[in-house]
């Protein structure tokens, strides 16, 4: 099972952002990948980072699910997107889902906000299961991820192959120089989704925005915690690997027995 991850720059607005999405679209279903998945709050932009994130609204929200849904259709791709998701007048941090035939699946809202994003953002609720050509997944959003492995096992449990990981982390003005992953003295995060993956015998497909300071890789690691592939750091592009479903048993967190600690 092929996927792909996609890593463009920060966009400066919404058609901008909207004109990348099309291009990584096709660049993965021409690369032979069955899903793509692009960073946390692509479209429009992540508030609580230090970007300028344009205006966006209803209007907005329904054009870009249109025209996501229009290009999955066209090149018969699976996409997840993250995105700014409006609902009932509050605004959430999703992760939009549509089939390769362009239709909407449904959103994985974000449920464990950072700190920074608990003024512009509402928390959401509940977990989902998604599943494409055969492929089961979840998505968890960033911090989530980074801080909660529960919302990866919540997936693993149920049997997910791979949880998908669109994150935001980094900046263009300043911030450390990668070269190694997973360094030990680098940033966490890198070491976090090779947990993620390890203690759930799980794959975890990790995408971040391209900035000139990353503070972690676009990323796929496999069920043993090993890197099966990822971007050259702050550069854009788009990742493809090849899954080995079989491998993917969620065997550990299975294993899982909370009830032997009741709170």
């Amino acid at each position: 099972m092929r996927i792909a991850l996609a890593s463009p720059r920060i966009a400066p607005s919404v058609d901008a952002a909207l004109d990348a999405v099309r291009h990584h679209v096709a660049e993965a279903a021409g690369l032979g990948a069955r899903v793509v998945c692009f960073p946390e709050a692509y479209v429009p932009g992540l508030h609580g980072v230090g970007v300028e994130v344009p205006p966006y609204e209803m209007a907005d929200q329904k054009r870009v699910a249109e025209a996501v849904g229009g290009w999955a259709r066209e090149h018969a791709i699976a996409v997840v997107l993250g995105v700014e998701w409006i609902a009932e007048a509050r605004r959430h941090i999703g992760a939009a889902v549509w089939d390769s035939d362009g239709a909407l699946l449904g959103v994985q809202l974000k449920t464990q906000l950072a700190p920074t994003e608990e003024g512009p953002y509402v928390a959401g609720t509940g977990r989902q299961l998604f599943e494409v050509g055969g492929l089961r997944f979840g998505v968890a959003i960033c911090h989530e991820a980074f801080r909660y492995p529960e919302t990866v096992r919540w997936a693993a449990r149920r049997g997910a192959h791979v949880v998908f990981h669109p994150h935001w982390t980094g900046s263009d003005t300043a911030g450390p120089t990668l070269t190694t992953w997973a360094d030990p003295a680098g940033p966490y995060y890198e070491k976090a989704v090779l947990c993620r993956a390890l203690e759930n015998t799980v794959y975890v497909a990790s995408v971040n925005v391209t900035t000139r300071f990353p503070e972690s890789a676009t990323a796929v690691i496999d069920p043993e915690g090993g890197l099966v592939a990822r971007l050259p750091y702050g550069e854009p592009g788009t990742l493809v690997a090849d899954l080995d479903l079989g491998t993917a048993t969620g065997r550990l967190a299975r294993r899982y027995a909370p009830d032997r600690y009741p709170e």
